[in-house]
């Protein structure tokens, strides 16, 4: 077997054992995939301090983020379909974020239930939601995360309607596939693939079906899907869920420093900068490029998380020097889900961990938290989101 040593080994193995649409699901944009693009690009335009002659034993990479002690500033980013990158895949990567000691947040288009998460770990997770139009089903399915003793409430807010991805709409995606002659042609060599989704029986949207009216096969779930993402999604539904909810609040998919203020004023305990991996929004900035805008109009007042393009330990380390607290990653642990199952989301998070705590020392810092401006090199003009760097 090859040798694991980043994250992009990680993809090639995950792009030969996923199926076709799933692989195109995860690894896409909207539209032109600009931003998808500038995601990763505008990481790899800032560059590393290498300081010297400093004392760099000891090192720890622990913090917090909203409150509770991570073994470094990264979750796992809610994703959608995560148990058909997977048999039984969200489940998978929640163990690995919990024995690793990092969040894991279940996304309301999860395979695998809040409830069969829940019975599957032993720590609380946090839990993502869409905002649907069935305004009962959101309030039980809030409810049901309550009860599951979900920790925090990840709502995000840039989804009011679907973005195009024109693959998935090429490869006719569902859960499970519909099998099409194409689609059986591809699983026919994703032996590994079926095997383990014929070994489980979680191959439908577990937070929906049976949850939500009317709903109870695949071909009702997606015709209820496209028309229940609710586009009157404002800052006063917001106000209301928050109470509803009722715990720690982190409000995710803001890219602008207006709508930033607007989260600090309702409460929110943590905000995440974030163009959702460059899936709706095609032509908007990187989340790196607008980091610095939103921190400056927060004030330090509200905790800043960051997502959309980190693939490596050194993208960690370049969120949490501008001025980030924690970051998330999707993609990065996806890879590994895909291409190894548990063990691969474990071996992502350890390429990504023994890349942050290696690249700080070569910076000159022991801690994770004493990150900082001083430790980069910020190409002129990055810090103004009107300017084209």
């Amino acid at each position: 077997m090859a040798v694991i040593t980043t994250i992009d080994d990680l993809h090639r193995l995950y792009r030969r054992r996923a199926p076709r649409m799933f692989y195109d699901y995860c690894e896409s944009g909207s539209w032109t995939e600009q931003t998808f693009r500038d995601n990763i690009g505008d990481f790899q335009k800032i560059r590393l301090r290498q300081r010297v002659a400093v004392d760099m034993s000891n090192r720890s990479t622990a913090s917090t983020m909203i409150g509770e002690r991570v073994a470094m500033p990264v979750a796992l980013a809610p994703v959608g379909m995560t148990g058909m990158q997977h048999a039984d895949g969200e489940i998978l990567a929640a163990r690995a974020a919990e024995a690793f000691g990092v969040p894991f947040t279940l996304s309301t288009m999860s395979i695998c239930s809040i409830e069969d998460v829940a019975a599957q770990t032993s720590k609380p997770f946090w839990f993502q939601l869409y905002v649907m139009k069935d305004e009962d089903f959101v309030r039980r399915l809030i409810g049901r995360a309550r009860d599951a003793g979900c920790s925090a409430l990840v709502l995000t807010l840039d989804l009011q309607l679907l973005g195009q991805r024109h693959k998935d709409l090429k490869n006719g995606l569902s859960a499970p596939p519909k099998l099409t002659l194409p689609v059986i042609a591809d699983l026919a060599t994703k032996w590994r693939w079926g095997l383990g989704m014929l070994a489980t029986k979680r191959r439908k949207f577990g937070n929906i079906v049976g949850h939500a009216q009317g709903v109870g096969d695949p071909a009702s779930l997606m015709a209820w899907t496209a028309e229940q993402f609710d586009p009157q999604l404002d800052w006063g539904k917001i106000e209301k869920l928050r109470d509803l909810w009722g715990g720690k609040l982190i409000l995710k998919g803001i890219l602008d420093p207006e709508d930033a203020v607007m989260a600090q004023k309702i409460g929110a305990d943590a905000i995440v900068v974030s163009n959702h991996g460059g899936r709706q929004l095609d032509g908007a900035h990187s989340s790196i490029r607008m980091l610095p805008s939103i921190l400056e109009a927060l004030g330090g007042r509200t905790e800043v998380h960051l997502d959309s393009g980190i693939r490596s330990g050194q993208d960690v380390l370049k969120a949490l020097a501008m001025g980030a607290q924690g970051t998330f990653i999707g993609r990065a642990f996806v890879y590994g889900l895909g291409a190894m199952g548990q063990a691969g989301v474990t071996k992502a998070l350890q390429v990504i961990h023994t890349e942050l705590d290696k690249t700080m020392a070569l910076c000159g810092e022991r801690d994770v938290t004493a990150l900082g401006r001083h430790n980069l090199i910020v190409p002129q003009g990055f810090d103004d989101p009107t300017a084209v760097v």
